[in-house]
């Protein structure tokens, strides 16, 4: 019974930030549990480098696109282009993200803009895209990666915490408007979690050590702490859970 509630074998899941960190984890542990993937990034070598030979290994097909997040119509014209291939997107996991670090006050504007391209405006038009096939077919999982700035506003990252904020509503939204035609729309709030986006904060080693010790679990996350939310969302066993944005930080908001 737990195996068909988790099952995701022969489902396509496409996975955006795919090529490193928690998107790269992602695309494996779907996979694990039998998906095939297409996974995009701004980074993603042509033969999938790491991810797609963590996928292929599983025995599950992996197809990569290079695709850049902050180029909102580049987004769309890739969202429609999948959105009418042959086979269609059954798990959407939009986790393509970037952060920037300035004094409120100082937020270049431009970088604002990047930040709210790549994170927020994006996300939306690719789940436009892909929505508009889930739609039609009645099914459908749709997974946003958001954050824990999502209930903690932060310091020193105002265009991250604003844009990942608003995509918690947009999740809502969608799940709003779908949730009646079959389709699951959540999203899960990593805690603190080590990647690339956390390096400047784990280099400095009082902060790190700050954060370890407000952790209930007593340590950071790794991107694999997440792989059991995700496939949770991904699969039946989430069919009657809609619009939630799940944490996953070692029992950090608890504190």
């Amino acid at each position: 019974m737990a195996d068909d509630l988790f099952n995701i074998r022969g489902k396509l899941a496409l996975v955006t930030g795919a090529n490193r960190g928690i998107g790269r984890s992602f695309a494996k542990a779907l996979a694990t549990r039998g998906a095939d993937i297409i996974g995009v990034s701004a980074s993603m070598p042509s033969d999938g480098g790491p991810a797609g030979a963590d996928v292929r290994a599983l025995g599950r097909s992996f197809d990569a696109h290079r695709v850049d997040f902050a180029n909102v119509n580049e987004v769309s014209a890739f969202g429609d282009s999948i959105a009418t291939g042959e086979r269609p997107i059954d798990i959407l996991v939009n986790n393509a993200g970037t952060i920037v670090r300035y004094p409120t006050v100082d937020h270049p504007l431009d970088e604002w803009q990047r930040v709210i391209d790549v994170n927020l405006t994006s996300q939306f038009a690719l789940t436009q895209a892909i929505g508009r096939q889930m739609l039609d077919r009645r099914a459908g999982k749709v997974i946003f990666t958001t954050s824990l700035r999502v209930f903690q506003g932060g310091n020193g990252v105002a265009s991250y915490t604003a844009s990942k904020s608003a995509l918690a509503g947009i999740v809502r939204t969608f799940s709003n408007e779908w949730a009646e035609h079959g389709i699951g729309v959540n999203g899960i709030a990593p805690g603190y979690i080590e990647t690339e986006n956390t390096r400047a904060l784990r280099e400095d080693a009082p902060a790190y050590d700050a954060v370890k010790q407000r952790i209930p679990v007593g340590r950071w996350g790794q991107p694999d702490d997440l792989s059991g939310a995700l496939i949770f969302l991904a699969s039946r066993a989430s069919d009657y859970v809609s619009g939630v944005i799940l944490p996953v930080d070692g029992g950090w908001l608890g504190r």
